[in-house]
């Protein structure tokens, strides 16, 4: 594990796209996969954000093995995982630990690894860490999981390790294993993959399935009574929503109880949700994209009474990862507007909401870097995770100011 020193910043000429539109048009990230119409104004390419800010960018570490998740410390530094199964803390000045003892073992493979990390509503009383990975079952198989376990004083080892939810059933296949996880309250919220499959996908509509849900659990991994399919016999009592694919962002937004998510799509129709209670978000029956083939997804159409359309898609992609919604002192203009990490064609997307509708977007990074993770930390940088094998943790900061973008 190598270390950048923080005199390394470098002020990076954040290209957004080849050509610029007029202000008010939205940005031309190239041809769409289908010709399926948004539902409403602003469902998708909204009229592009200008924010006049350049970023100035700094590599806090290095050298890490794929790094899917991270979790700010209230004490400071970083937890960080890294997919091939190492959970590291980071110091604020950028030192990595050697591997943090008592995670779980996981099936590294494919998209399968250790993947998020997340500290407890309560975490500076309880020292509790939430942790989701692919958990191995036997016989090549696995399955999304999520576990509990103290963070000792030193940050040298999780004990009193325990999983609170396995997804079943357990796949023949190491892709879509969703998997962020959202602590907020009494509560803890986790996405689920639908494991790609053709034969696999179509369990997403299955409520006995806990493939393509977003699931809520009470904070020691039991069913809260309010959950909407609690007592329906065939429904697994922890599924909040359904009709996903593979969801791999996951926060809440400031000020509201609102849990949103980003979604990957096929090719074409990745999607912002908002998640609301027993909703079924269509897949596979409905997508605004399409099969890698070119087929059509399930009825070929974007929409069909009964599901709940997201609140904003792309077409192309951009492969989402984890994203907030930014609260600091760094960027004051960009109070409660989503940062989310690209991981194709890479960079970070920001979107400005009016209520519940995007209004604008802006992207930085446009194709440089396959982004994964970001979070906020105490002074308002944007810390942002480069998913590689040699993959960086980054902060992000206003540059000082007479350097603007051309």
């Amino acid at each position: 594990m190598r270390r950048s020193p923080r005199c390394l910043a470098l002020l990076l000429t954040l290209a957004l796209a080849p050509a610029a539109p007029a202000r008010g048009q939205s940005w031309d990230f190239g041809q769409r996969n289908t010709d399926l119409e948004p539902a409403f104004a602003n469902q998708t390419r909204a009229p592009r954000l200008e924010s006049g800010v350049a970023l100035q960018l700094e590599t806090l570490a290095e050298g890490l093995d794929h790094p899917w998740g991270i979790a700010v410390l209230p004490e400071g530094g970083y937890l960080v995982t890294e997919r091939g199964g190492t959970l590291r803390h980071i110091g604020a000045d950028g030192a990595a630990s050697v591997p943090i003892l008592g995670v779980p073992q996981v099936l590294a493979r494919g998209q399968g690894g250790l993947l998020d990390v997340a500290l407890a509503t309560d975490f500076a009383s309880s020292r509790f860490v939430y942790l989701t990975y692919a958990k191995p079952m036997g016989d090549g198989l696995s399955a999304t999981a999520a576990a509990r376990g103290r963070l000792s004083a030193d940050l040298r080892q999780l004990t009193d390790l325990r999983d609170i939810f396995v997804q079943t059933p357990p796949s023949p296949t190491a892709a879509h294993y969703g998997s962020r996880i959202f602590p907020a309250g009494p509560h803890v919220w986790i996405t689920t993959g639908e494991h790609s499959s053709p034969r696999e996908r179509v369990l997403a509509q299955d409520l006995a399935t806990s493939y393509g849900k977003v699931i809520r659990l009470m904070a020691d991994g039991s069913v809260p009574p309010d959950n909407p399919f609690v007592g329906q016999p065939g429904a697994g009592p922890e599924v909040w929503s359904f009709g996903h694919r593979n969801i791999q962002g996951a926060a809440r937004r400031p000020g509201h109880s609102q849990l949103w998510t980003l979604e990957h799509g096929p090719q074409g129709g990745d999607e912002l949700n908002l998640i609301e209670r027993g909703a079924n978000y269509g897949w596979p029956l409905v997508s605004y994209g399409q099969d890698y083939s070119g087929a059509p997804i399930g009825s070929g159409g974007a929409r069909a009474p009964g599901l709940t359309e997201p609140r904003y898609f792309w077409d192309p992609v951009i492969a989402p990862g984890g994203f907030v919604f930014y609260r600091g002192a760094l960027f004051p203009d960009w109070q409660g507007d989503i940062i989310a990490a690209s991981l194709t064609p890479g960079g970070i997307v920001r979107l400005r909401l009016s209520g519940d509708t995007v209004v604008g977007e802006e992207r930085f990074l446009y194709g440089q870097m396959r982004i994964r993770d970001i979070e906020i930390a105490a002074d308002g940088a944007i810390l942002a995770l480069e998913d590689a094998a040699e993959g960086r943790l980054l902060r992000l900061t206003p540059a000082p100011q007479g350097q603007t973008r051309p």
